[in-house]
């Protein structure tokens, strides 16, 4: 942005926050039903061509009523192949496709990054963090030390940028976010995922984080590319085993809670509800400034992202996480 344009207003007091989508990874399809979701909307013939079962199944399940975030709307999208782009505007009626991510500055309040490649994260963002424009990245925000110190820098010098895994915010853990007490002592906690740690190692993470709080010493991944298997221990002397197997879809989203008075066994089911959640985090975080997560936490999630990656590539080492500072 040159000298003499005007910034992005920040907090945001419009009646209606304009938003972009961009963006797609393979195996993503959130731009679909972030889409969605945000606008209140679809169109069912071009929902049936969504190439995501998943979704397609949840959306269908909704209650038109539960559909749409007040204030907020999906108004431009961009993805990597164009034709993407027209299927997410066709579904979620979105009105502008453009031609390149950078061509929505100036006509939205804020964007979306709805890739799940951390190691693309910095160069999707640079334009909008260049122009002021506050910024939604999906998770992993990022998977490697030097772009966490970028997006350290960045957020150090005030740019309004946050990102979570929807995890966070599933019903089926929130009764136990920093509340075990009736479990007495926690002593383990156990969470199984599909797909990979860096895509996918991020939901386990942000699950358990939640419930444990900040806080983790070391990492340990004795796994490989497809079969992580993870130990982690925590400053209040709590053993945690993560396992993200790729095939493992049927497990994925299972926890444990172990304490020295009692156990509960938890799954997330309702992806839709989270999904909502978190974007509604989003929109509250642009209308107050006020973030869902404090940075300290996002940055100490991707350091165990980091070193899960680090332990692994080392043959199973165990990584300190003060090693990362």
């Amino acid at each position: 942005m040159n000298g003499d344009a005007k910034m992005p207003e920040f907090p945001i007091a419009k009646p209606k926050i304009k938003l972009a989508m961009l963006g797609m990874t393979d195996g993503n399809g959130h731009p679909y039903s972030w889409s969605i979701i945000l606008n209140g909307r679809y169109n069912a013939d071009a929902l049936a061509k969504c190439p995501y079962p998943a979704i397609r199944d949840y959306i269908a399940k909704q209650p038109a009523e539960t559909l749409g975030i007040d204030g907020a709307e999906v108004t431009h999208v961009w993805t990597d192949e164009p034709a993407d782009a027209e299927l997410v505007s066709q579904v979620a009626m979105v009105e502008n496709v453009v031609d390149r991510a950078e061509d929505v500055i100036g006509h939205v309040d804020a964007v979306l990054v709805a890739t799940d490649k951390g190691e693309e994260h910095v160069d999707r963002c640079r334009p909008f963090v260049e122009a002021g424009i506050p910024i939604f990245v999906d998770k992993p925000l990022c998977n490697n030390r030097g772009d966490l110190a970028v997006f350290s820098k960045w957020i150090d010098a005030g740019h309004p940028l946050i990102s979570s895994s929807a995890m966070r915010f599933a019903k089926e853990y929130m009764p136990y976010h920093r509340s075990t007490h009736e479990l007495g002592k926690l002593e383990y906690v156990n969470f199984t995922m599909a797909k990979s740690w860096e895509t996918y190692g991020i939901h386990a993470l942000e699950a358990v984080y939640s419930i444990v709080g900040p806080g983790f010493i070391s990492v340990q991944n004795t796994g490989d590319a497809d079969r992580n298997i993870l130990h982690l221990r925590h400053r209040d002397n709590i053993d945690i085993n993560l396992v993200n197997i790729y095939g493992l879809a049927g497990g994925a989203g299972m926890m444990t809670l172990a304490g020295q008075s009692g156990g509960v066994q938890l799954k997330m089911t309702d992806s839709y509800r989270a999904f909502k959640a978190q974007l509604m985090s989003f929109i509250e975080f642009l209308r107050t400034g006020s973030p869902p997560v404090p940075w300290d936490e996002t940055k100490e999630l991707m350091q165990l992202v980091i070193a899960g990656i680090e332990s692994r590539e080392a043959g199973g080492k165990t990584i300190y996480l003060k090693d990362l500072e």
